[in-house]
């Protein structure tokens, strides 16, 4: 059988993907983690940030040397990166050999059989259907103890800056029935932590002639499959998540508590820029209500710093949002322009690259402060946490998460990946819990 080697960039949703792209395929390849023995190499790549994009480019000039060693070898660009910059990418990159964007993964083999013929191949259909809900998919680089499940595709949004709805289509949503046979399954094989994805799983929907199922009905359901299960879910929008879901969080003890919930900005008038449709205050109201239907709820978030128009205020405004809130972690970045977004089309790039860098820089030191002072809190608090493998630092030690997504490191002792310990917090760092 011939060899696949997959590298995925970008976010979870993109990992999910590359397990669903290695299912399509396993009739004809297994995966491989060498790179010298594949027979196929696919990107799975993010265009959301500009940085990402630069690092596919490197990434297929690295690729160009493989190439000239191995002339059969078959070089493929998958994900919104391919949708978003098609013509450009098969003019500028001769080691390509095909291109399929997000929603055209079922064609694969045929691109492949096109492009061993010599012929570049691409396909980037957006689909108002597909969700790929009839594919298991082949969890190729997983520890088996948790995993990522997609529930929905695509985007309604439209936030100004953002590309998603233009590579990943129109929101669709998977029948509950297949995401729950597939959780069902894969805890029966081990896995005790699931990930339900989506890009905004708030407004995840489902109906039918037999009943309806919001995002809060199908996280309760996948909840009761056991409580052995423990269930999280990314990513959460402001305007859409729902105190019914909160609800559902308080009763089902094995749905962690924790919530991403992009911010983006501190400032009125930046959230209006990019489209949030909610405001400064609708979003700490929202804070507030998840504050007190889960007390001990962590709260990740992600942060644009230089936006268009972005004055000194507004970032002002930001560190303060961040300070009253006391996020436990956050993605941070500075803005870089998408091609086909409406700020692209509407909006000057105005903020200074030495002033972006110089904002970036004080939400990350900030945030730093803030995750520190958070994880000081747990030092002497006891933890139910589910061992997922070995610490990078010591071989000595194993690694796994608490409820509220917090990073522990703990002796091995007689623990075995997969079972649920308790540990007792001894000390911490800004990123990482340790019991001694």
């Amino acid at each position: 059988m011939k060899k696949l080697h997959i590298e995925t960039y970008g976010c979870q949703m993109n990992i999910a993907d590359s397990e669903v792209v290695a299912s399509i395929l396993s009739f004809s390849y297994e995966t491989t983690a060498s790179l010298q023995e594949a027979d196929l190499v696919l990107l799975n790549t993010c265009s959301v940030r500009e940085n990402a994009e630069l690092r596919i480019r490197r990434r297929l000039k690295e690729l160009a040397s493989l190439k000239k060693k191995n002339k059969k070898l078959v070089i493929g660009l998958l994900g919104c990166m391919a949708e978003r910059i098609k013509e450009q990418l098969l003019a500028e990159e001769k080691t390509l050999d095909f291109i399929a964007g997000p929603d055209a993964y079922r064609t694969l083999p045929k691109l492949i059989e096109e492009a061993e013929s010599g012929r570049v191949a691409f396909n980037v259909h957006l689909s108002e259907q597909e969700t790929y809900d009839d594919i298991e998919p082949v969890r190729y680089d997983s520890n088996g103890v948790t995993a990522f499940i997609s529930i929905m595709r695509g985007c309604n949004n439209f936030c100004s800056y953002c590309v998603v709805p233009y590579t990943r289509g129109r929101e669709r949503s998977r029948n509950p029935k297949s995401i729950r046979e597939e959780t069902l399954r894969l805890f029966e094989k081990g896995v005790r932590e699931v990930t339900l994805l989506g890009q905004n799983v708030n407004s995840y929907f489902w109906a039918n002639h037999e009943m309806n199922t919001d995002f809060a009905d199908l996280t309760e359901s996948i909840a009761q499959i056991s409580p052995l299960l423990r269930v999280r879910f990314a990513t959460s929008h402001p305007k859409d998540i729902s105190d019914k879901l909160l609800f559902v969080m308080a009763k089902n003890p094995n749905v962690c508590h924790y919530i991403h919930l992009p911010v983006q900005s501190g400032s009125n008038t930046m959230l209006k820029k990019m489209n949030r449709v909610y405001t400064r205050e609708y979003y700490l109201k929202r804070i507030k209500k998840i504050k007190e239907i889960l007390p001990n709820c962590a709260i990740s978030t992600d942060i644009i710093a230089g936006f268009c128009g972005e004055t000194a205020l507004d970032h002002q405004e930001t560190l303060s949002l961040m300070k009253e809130v006391g996020f436990e972690y956050a993605f941070m970045f500075k803005y870089s322009v998408r091609e086909g977004t409406k700020a692209a089309a509407d909006f000057i790039d105005d903020v200074p690259e030495t002033v972006k860098l110089k904002r970036l820089e004080e939400i990350i030191a900030l945030q730093q402060h803030l995750s520190l002072e958070s994880n000081k809190k747990d030092v002497g608090k006891t933890f139910t946490v589910l061992v997922e493998g070995i610490s990078k630092r010591s071989n000595q030690h194993f690694f796994g998460r608490t409820p509220q997504n917090k990073v522990c490191i703990f002796p091995k002792r007689n623990y075995k990946i997969g079972e649920y310990v308790t540990v007792i917090i001894t000390r911490c760092t800004a990123g990482t819990l340790v019991s001694d």
